[in-house]
C-alpha cells in the first residue's frame, strides 16, 4: 500500500465568507481549491485545512488547529495588527517543550501557533 500524498482536515462553518476572510486575509494561507461550499487552504507541504459551509450544528470542543512555525512572535504581532483577540500571549510550555500562543477563529475553533523547543521534533 502506498502512503498518502497529502492530508486535509475539514472543519464545518456556518459562514464561509467570514471564515475565508480570516484564513486568507489575516492568516494569509493560500487558497488551494474553491469548491463553492468548501474552501481548501495550503498549510505546509502536503498538509491542508478545509472549511465547508453547513447548516447543521457543530461543536468546536476538543479541536485544536495548530500551525507550526519558528516565528511565533512574528505571528503574534501580525495577529495584533489585524485586531485578533489572543486567548493567551506567546509563552513557553515546558511540559511539552513548545513556545506557543492561542486564539480563536471566527467559528470558535481554537488555533495554536507554536514552535517546538524539543530537539526531537523533526518537522
Amino acid at each position: 500500500m502506498k502512503k498518502p500524498d497529502a492530508g486535509i482536515t475539514f472543519c464545518v462553518t456556518h459562514d464561509l465568507e467570514r471564515t475565508a476572510r480570516f484564513y486568507e486575509d489575516v492568516l494569509r494561507l493560500p487558497l488551494t481549491l474553491d469548491q463553492g461550499k468548501c474552501r481548501i487552504y495550503g498549510v505546509a507541504g502536503g498538509c491542508y485545512l478545509g472549511f465547508c459551509e453547513r447548516e447543521t450544528d457543530f461543536s468546536t470542543d476538543g479541536i485544536i488547529l495548530t500551525l507550526v512555525t519558528d516565528d511565533v512572535d512574528g505571528w503574534y504581532e501580525e495577529l495584533l495588527r489585524h485586531g485578533v483577540d489572543i486567548e493567551h500571549e506567546p509563552r513557553l510550555n515546558p511540559d511539552y517543550g513548545i513556545y506557543h500562543l492561542f486564539l480563536r477563529d471566527p467559528n470558535g475553533y481554537l488555533l495554536e501557533i507554536q514552535r517546538f523547543e524539543d530537539p526531537r521534533w523533526a518537522g
